[in-house]
């Protein structure tokens, strides 16, 4: 494995992503999260979709082989955290690319997370049922 061209973090929710981008050494683009294919890893083509869009709108998406460790979350902040982490790359790689990726949102860190529980309540903001007698 060869010495990666530039490294970036992408975060959603709980998930954090530490994405490597190299250049393509043989015929195809490869993108492998923990040590697994991405297909295997994202079943679903929405997260798939997701996590390929900024690599699209550049068109560089046999470029580069991306290398994900990913933990925490679920699939979908996973996904966000990568196609975070793959658009921070492709800036450092190339500055010019940083008005396509902003104006599509993709530099843009989400920070919506889970609202936590508070005391006396079930959850967030769900509290016992009320009984008047």
């Amino acid at each position: 494995m060869s010495k990666p061209l530039v490294q970036s973090t992408g975060r959603r929710k709980e998930a954090v992503a530490r994405v490597r981008l190299r250049p393509t050494e043989g015929e195809s683009a490869t993108i492998t999260i923990n040590d697994r294919d991405w297909v295997d890893f994202f079943p679903n083509p929405t997260h798939r979709m997701i996590l390929q869009e900024p690599l699209k709108l550049t068109q560089l998406e046999e470029s580069y082989d991306v290398d994900v460790t990913i933990h925490g979350g679920g699939v979908t902040g996973q996904a966000g955290a990568v196609r975070l982490g793959i658009a921070r790359a492709l800036i450092e790689i190339d500055p010019e690319l940083r008005p396509t990726l902003k104006r599509a949102g993709f530099l843009t860190r989400d920070d919506r997370k889970k609202e936590s529980k508070k005391y006396g309540l079930k959850k967030a903001r769900k509290a016992p049922q009320y009984s008047k007698r």
